[in-house]
């Protein structure tokens, strides 16, 4: 009955207990949960979500996760409920071992924005131990002569359960001397001991057997039992002694080993061997105790002998037994209450509990990206700790309580500082204050905030006509400070247009390393100047670019032979050359004309007799004219059909040449006149046929110029829109290309070279003096080089003086009369010198779609002076 009893107040302790700790709880704000020990995974705990003022909506935004790894390894929480729950089988006696009182600290995380919480887990205890006995059997001495009352303390038994589920009531088995007595100590526990309720009498039983049976308060009640074995010993009729029951003491913790802390004084009036009195350990010191405290037999020292320390335990209790050596052996008790003081020697310890790693570099002010914790085993002031980083950092710290968050106080730059090394100082308020460091690296992730650039303003390349496909023109390169995808660099060509055709169909431009490839071969003649904007962007978010312009520069190389446009090849009729016998020496026979299509020292022609004529020493040729003089006058011995070979060379490396057979009739002027006449009569069909053959040529001319300009028309019609497009450029001047010369450079309005005007004014010249029967001016010739050119629509408003450089070499000391017109015409490379015809000059350019046909009208030009030439001859 005295069990049951026991059991039901324990009951309703709890009960009242449970209910003031629920009211603590509503009371004070503080989120606490219950769960029974040994619970199975997956036991609810409580409603996180729901306490939280989270609802399910906020689940899907806000993500919660618990914070420390003790929180994760115990609880986890459902993310589709926001329910707190049983993560593994919790072991309360492993746990919290006998303390009254088992809490697990939980913290819960909870982003968007960033918060912590901190919940209490409070840890039931289950009645899965049975009270239990460390010595299931004990055998006691009692001396026959023992008064009524002695009393003998009994082991008490050991129960890892706590509370009303720990040990709350002793039974000892029936027996006429003796009865059971129990003591409550300060700690809550239950000490048993044995009261002689009866004399005893060895010689009637010498030996006596009790059972002592522990109940626990637990539902089902559980029980342990120990085995007594009661000894009755002959007399020794007085028991030591101590001058009090219980004795306080208290000292710092970390006292040195081996330090006295007291001296026991137990007195017993026997004599002899009855009154030599030992020391020991009472049956109630736990081994760990006897661990860290020594007690000296003999004399009573009580010593340390281990590490005392305050965070472990605070309150030490000594139960000391004082034994005499007599027969039987009497021994008395007492108590020694031991309180340990708190000392500084802990250090805090710094615990991360989040952090946002890498950090954009484009994160607001006032971000929270880090969450620390701190704590100091030392109570008081001794743990009260400050967290502070060093001031140059664009990081600042705020605390509340013993949490603190990292937050950006200042704008970040990656590309100026890519990685923080911060260090976190922990420092209690002890006397001497600890301090300990934490010491993280915090990366700067990068964002698309630069865009490319390029290392030059701009490029120039130059290049050689006729070069092979494939060749490398050019290389441009970028860079980008931001890295990754970011920084990852393509090349590309804008897709304007050249000639008709896309800008991709004559460069090829690598997209990786930029550098730039020909598609084909290029020809000078055609095209001398190729713009290309080449863009560079980078493969971040979003994609940022930039561009460069490369001018590539064509040169020109010796590729065009010569060619002859007077006299005409091939025809008989246009070579023949009639002359007086009575011609004066210097008589100028005829002008030959000739034209190259390269530029520059490749189109400089030179003009010289071969030995094959039919007599060399007769004529002469102006090297860099082309007239054709004669050196002395004509005698009765010399041929009156003469045949001149003349040899036309440019000045390129190699050089190019071309030949022209003229042929020289020697005539007297009556019988010249005579013999017209009687062609006039007898063969007036030969004039005809003549004039026929003139106005055939003079008919296909037309058409064929009829037909060109109509496709020329419709060429700038549709794909120009007949829109102005003649921006003209600055004259370029070329540096001393000619003493008495006027040169003036005409670009197109797309940017390039449209034609190259030079106006001679030679000074007087001893060729003056002899003066062709086709000339009509004698005080000056005025001739007009034009070069009317094809290239790409580019707007070329710098650069110029590179592609005028290689132009510039045309200054030559042996062209003081006429210039040949190098770097000058597509169709005309070269102006045409015509007998009788003094000047030919370009128009000024048209407006609208006929502005390029500038080659046309010189080419149209230079047919009708044949056509007016022919006339003349017939």
């Amino acid at each position: 009955m005295e069990p049951q009893l026991s059991w039901q107040l324990s009951c309703k302790w709890q009960v009242l207990g449970l209910f003031l700790l629920f009211n603590w709880v509503l009371i004070t704000g503080q989120i606490r949960y219950s769960v029974v020990e040994e619970s199975k995974q997956g036991t609810m705990v409580g409603e996180v979500a729901h306490d939280l003022g989270l609802t399910l909506a906020d689940l899907s935004s806000r993500r919660l996760w618990l914070g420390s790894e003790e929180s994760k390894r115990y609880f986890a929480i459902n993310l589709d409920s926001g329910a707190l729950m049983v993560n593994e089988k919790i072991d309360r006696e492993t746990l919290c071992g006998a303390s009254s009182l088992c809490i697990l600290p939980v913290q819960v995380v909870i982003e968007n924005p960033l918060e912590l919480f901190h919940l209490e887990v409070e840890i039931l205890d289950l009645n899965d131990n049975s009270p239990n006995f460390i010595t299931p059997w004990l055998v006691l001495r009692v001396a026959e002569s023992a008064a009524r009352g002695s009393r003998l303390p009994l082991e008490s038994a050991h129960d890892a359960d706590v509370g009303t589920n720990a040990v709350s009531a002793y039974q000892l088995s029936p027996n006429p001397h003796f009865i059971l007595d129990i003591k409550n100590v300060k700690d809550g526990k239950l000490l048993p001991e044995l009261v002689l309720d009866q004399p005893l009498d060895r010689e009637k039983q010498s030996e006596h057997q009790l059972i002592l049976t522990a109940y626990d308060g637990g539902d089902p009640v559980l029980s342990g039992t120990s085995q007594l074995t009661i000894v009755v010993l002959d007399n020794n009729d007085n028991e030591p002694t101590f001058d009090l029951p219980v004795y306080k003491i208290h000292f710092l913790e970390n006292i040195p080993v081996g330090s006295l802390i007291f001296q026991l004084n137990a007195t017993d009036p026997d004599a002899d061997s009855n009154g030599e009195i030992q020391y020991s350990f009472g049956i109630h010191t736990s081994d760990s105790i006897q661990a860290l405290f020594g007690l000296d037999p003999h004399t009573g020292e009580i010593y340390i002998q281990g590490i005392v320390d305050f965070e472990e335990s605070q309150f030490y209790e000594l139960h000391i037994r004082a034994r005499d050596k007599g027969i039987p052996q009497m021994e008395g008790h007492c108590v020694i209450q031991i309180e340990v003081e708190d000392e500084n020697d802990h250090f805090p310890d710094i615990l991360l509990t989040s952090l946002v790693n890498p950090l954009p570099e484009n994160i607001p002010l006032e971000t929270v990206v880090g969450l620390f914790s701190v704590r100091d085993q030392d109570s008081g002031v001794n743990g009260k700790v400050s967290l502070q980083i060093p001031m140059s950092l664009p990081f600042k710290i705020k605390s509340f309580e013993n949490h603190f968050s990292l937050i950006t106080h200042e704008r970040l730059d990656r590309e100026t500082v890519s990685q923080y090394t911060i260090k976190l100082t922990a420092q209690d308020s002890g006397i001497p204050p600890l301090t300990r460091d934490l010491t993280i690296l915090l990366n700067i992730s990068d964002i698309n905030d630069n865009a490319p650039s390029f290392s030059q303003h701009f490029y120039n390349s130059f290049l050689k006509e006729n070069n092979p496909p494939g060749s490398l023109l050019c290389t441009v390169s970028a860079s980008d400070p931001d890295e990754g995808d970011n920084s990852r660099l393509t090349y590309s060509v804008a897709g304007n247009q050249v000639q008709d055709a896309l800008i991709s169909s004559f460069i090829y431009i690598n997209p990786d390393n930029g550098n730039i490839y020909a598609q084909h071969s290029f020809d000078y003649e055609t095209l001398q100047v190729l713009q290309i904007l080449v863009i560079v962007q980078d493969a971040g978010t979003p994609i940022l670019s930039s561009s460069v312009t490369v001018y590539l520069f064509i040169l020109d190389q010796n590729d065009n032979a010569p060619v002859v446009l007077y006299p005409v090849t091939g025809q008989q009729l246009s070579a023949l050359q009639r002359i007086p016998l009575s011609a004066p020496v210097g008589y100028v026979i005829t002008k030959v004309t000739a034209v190259d299509a390269d530029s520059g020292h490749n189109a400089w022609l030179s003009y010289s007799l071969l030995p094959q004529s039919t007599n060399a020493t007769l004529f002469q040729v102006v090297p860099y004219t082309g007239e054709i003089w004669t050196v002395r006058s004509f005698q009765e011995t010399d041929l009156l059909a003469q045949k001149i070979l003349v040899l036309v060379k440019d000045h390129g490396k190699p050089p190019l040449s071309t030949t022209v057979t003229i042929l020289v009739s020697l005539e007297e002027k009556a019988s010249e006149e005579s013999s017209q006449s009687h062609k006039l009569l007898n063969h007036p069909k030969e004039k005809s046929d003549l004039t026929l053959y003139l106005i055939i040529a003079l008919v296909v001319v037309s058409i064929v110029s009829l037909i060109t300009l109509i496709v020329l028309s419709a060429k700038c019609f549709w794909k120009r829109k007949c829109k102005d497009s003649s921006n003209t450029m600055n004259n370029a001047p070329i540096r001393d290309l000619f003493k008495y010369s006027s040169p003036k450079l005409q670009l197109n309005s797309n940017g390039t070279l449209e034609y190259m005007e030079v106006t001679l004014r030679p000074a007087d010249s001893h060729n003056q003096s002899h003066k062709s029967r086709h000339s009509s001016e004698s005080d000056r010739i005025d001739f007009t080089f034009m070069r009317p050119v094809y290239s790409q629509p580019s707007t070329l408003t710098r650069n110029v003086d590179p592609f005028l450089s290689h132009i510039n070499t045309l200054n030559h000391p042996k062209q003081n009369k006429a210039k040949m017109g190098q770097d000058v015409g597509l169709c005309f490379p070269q102006p045409v010198f015509l007998p009788g015809v003094s000047r030919l000059k370009k128009k000024p350019r048209l407006r609208g779609p006929f502005s390029h046909s500038s080659c046309f009208q010189t080419w149209i030009g230079a047919c009708v002076a044949v056509l007016g030439k022919a006339l003349l001859i017939g």
